[in-house]
């Protein structure tokens, strides 16, 4: 199983969606202080269905959209997906790639997909 890629959309300071594309092997996140290093570790466990918002730095879903910025308005929803290569059939799915998704809503309400279709936490 590998990963192939992580979209962001609206966590956290990700304000427009961002997609980062794992085709060689990672170690490491590094930047400056602020470039939001611990949004994208948090934005995996977000996705992958932890329950404590306290674990990801905030008070209520609503913490973990994006509030807005002098250039930008704030968010509505934000939402985080994997998408991994299962050619391999490590998932009991019948598809060669598998992207798992979640959609948190300012009124608190979860949503989640594999691909693309609705599913239970």
């Amino acid at each position: 199983m590998q990963l192939k890629s992580l979209e962001i959309n609206g966590f956290k300071s990700f304000a427009k969606k961002a997609e980062l594309i794992f085709n060689h092997s990672i170690t490491s996140i590094v930047g400056p202080n602020g470039s939001g290093k611990s949004n994208v570790a948090e934005s995996f466990r977000f996705v992958l269905g932890e329950q404590s918002i306290k674990s990801l730095r905030g008070k209520k879903g609503e913490d973990l959209i994006f509030n807005g910025g002098k250039d930008s308005a704030r968010a509505n929803r934000a939402s985080a997906k994997l998408v991994f290569d299962n050619s391999n059939k490590i998932f009991n799915i019948d598809f060669d790639e598998v992207a798992i998704e979640r959609v948190v809503h300012r009124d608190g309400v979860n949503e989640y997909f594999i691909n693309g279709s609705p599913v239970r936490l």
